[in-house]
């Protein structure tokens, strides 16, 4: 979710966690009160410490809007000030979170929700089933749904594509029984649906609320209902936010911190002196201070499922040339973009990052292996070949944020291209705004973009570019997309995941959509003071629910 997703989104954003003993594939416990293993407080009941702690992100916060927001900074603030059916706990496993547990259908298709007792939204109203519904069919109806995830559900719940399409007045997988009961109906059997119901687009809104407010929803605190750990009480996209204990949440006493604060912080360098100073409790390192800092004792490393890539724009002046994309996608060398990042990122082989899950027990990168490789005689050969069908050397830029990493991606890419092919690329730098909008108007070639798993399988990967928008490239390939379809169809795990290994070979390795640069590390340091923060490597990545300050 990471146009995290969606987008590099800067995944570099934030703090991290060093990751011990995570369970990527675990089942949902049905029934535990609190994930956190403590007894909820009362209502109202508030700590007497007073803990704060203070991060950095390195992009500005665009849009808190659930219906629009869509990169994982937006998704870490709305993870924290509100809350779904299911909520990931420290080990990544779906709990029970507004729902004090599931009943699932023998056949896999139905799932029965039973919400808790006394749940509330932050002006004291009751969360109710009614409440899911509604966020629902606004995430799915092409009016309201602005942040490209309708098919997360449009694909999943019986009769959301038809009401999507206009062809339906209502869902009919979606069924309220009464306020404290729902039930969904799934087309297909979905084994990672929990860990569906406990992302961004699954959570309630309350509908006179959102109504009441009109356009004005979510444009700043006061505009805003949380039924999360946190609400939040200070917004400003290009300085930050904060977020204060919410005395109405359910499992109120598991929640240790007062306040979390976060900082709009682009420049690295920046954070690290803030950092050292005592302004922030968590930085990410850049690739050029982490030998430095390696025996401290607050460094660690963590991971993400998150890729980063070129995309290219297949309608785009000259990178529509079949053989420039697969000259350029030979022409650099992975291996080294992961020593010059040198933060526990690795070189990309192919679009689906390392230990995401395959079939029978292995990972999807471990059954399909590598689908590109530096190659760079055979990248001048292409360069050339794609020359004579063009007429002209190719004249490309590169759109990239303007971050610190995306930056030193950037240079990387022009390097290696000037080395390797002889190709003069013209570099763009751009705030995410402006260069989302660039993307999403289809007035780019190729930029520098990534997306970060929502849920633990291949799909959340291969299914975005059956939209055929121009922030996928405007690829529209018949064949990927009734390969796609199938495999949502499938019910056998290894026929499904040989479909999603053909299509990962299609969209990098036939078509060269895209070009795979690494997977996504994190290298940091964190106050020895602080404790319990909990990073996902999928969805929402980061949850304060948890989080100490000794």
């Amino acid at each position: 979710m990471k146009k995290w997703a969606f987008y590099f989104v800067s995944l570099w954003l934030m703090f991290s966690v060093l990751l011990s003993g995570c369970n990527f594939t675990g089942e949902a416990p049905q029934g535990a009160e609190s994930p956190s293993g403590q007894t909820s407080s009362k209502d109202g009941e508030q700590p007497s410490s007073g803990k704060a702690i203070t991060l950095p992100v390195e992009t500005e916060i665009t849009d808190l809007n659930q219906f629009s927001a869509s990169d994982n900074v937006a998704f870490a603030i709305l993870n924290n000030v509100n809350e779904g059916l299911y909520r990931l706990d420290q080990k990544n496993v779906p709990q029970p979170a507004m729902a004090k547990g599931v009943d699932i259908s023998k056949d896999g298709l139905t799932y029965t929700f039973t919400l808790r007792d006394g749940v509330k939204w932050s002006n004291g109203s009751p969360v109710t089933a009614a409440d899911f519904k509604f966020a629902w069919l606004g995430s799915m109806k092409p009016e309201t749904s602005l942040s490209g995830y309708a098919f997360i559900l449009t694909d999943y719940i019986e009769g959301g594509a038809e009401y999507a399409e206009g062809k339906a007045t209502d869902v009919s997988g979606i069924m309220v029984k009464d306020d404290k009961t729902l039930a969904v109906k799934l087309k297909n059997p979905t084994p990672f649906f929990l860990r569906l119901v406990s992302f961004i687009p699954y959570y309630p809104l309350n509908d006179k609320f959102v109504k009441e407010k009109g356009k004005d929803f979510a444009l700043k605190p006061e505009n805003m209902l949380y039924n999360g750990p946190f609400v939040l009480t200070q917004f400003d996209p290009a300085g930050g936010a904060v977020l204060e204990k919410n005395p109405n949440y359910w499992d109120n006493g598991s929640v240790k911190l007062d306040k979390v604060n976060i900082k709009v912080v682009k420049e690295m360098s920046t954070a690290l002196n803030l950092y050292k100073v005592g302004e922030l409790d968590r930085v990410n390192l850049s690739s050029a201070d982490v030998s430095a800092n390696k025996t401290n004792p607050e460094f660690g490393t963590d991971i993400e499922f998150a890729t980063t890539y070129l995309q290219f724009n297949l309608k785009a002046g000259d990178v529509s040339n079949p053989n420039i994309r697969k000259a350029l996608q030979l022409a650099y060398d992975s291996k080294v973009l992961e020593q010059l990042l040198n933060n526990g990122s690795k070189g990309a082989v192919g679009l689906i990052p390392d230990l995401m899950n395959g079939a029978g027990g292995k990972s999807f990168r471990d059954m399909q292996g590598k689908v590109i490789a530096p190659d760079a005689a055979k990248a001048k050969e292409l360069w050339a070949q794609g020359m004579k069908e063009l007429g002209h050397a190719p004249k490309i830029k590169l759109l990239v944020l303007d971050d610190t990493v995306n930056k030193d991606v950037g240079t990387f890419l022009q390097s290696e291209f000037k080395k390797n092919l002889g190709a003069e690329i013209e570099i763009e730098s751009m705030p995410k705004k402006a260069r989302n909008k660039l993307m999403d108007d289809s007035s780019y070639q190729m930029a520098v973009t990534a997306w970060g798993a929502d849920y633990d399988d291949a799909m959340t990967y291969l299914d975005l570019w059956i939209n055929h928008t121009p922030y996928r490239g405007n690829y529209n390939n018949p064949k990927y997309d009734r390969l796609i379809a199938e495999a949502k169809k499938e019910a056998d795990e290894a026929k499904r995941a040989e479909m999603l290994l053909q299509a990962e070979k299609m969209l990098v390795g036939e078509d060269a959509v895209v070009a795979p640069l690494f997977y996504k590390g994190h290298a940091f340091l964190q106050k020895k003071n602080i404790e319990g923060l909990v990073y996902h490597p999928y969805g929402a990545s980061w949850d304060f629910k948890y989080a100490a300050k000794k």
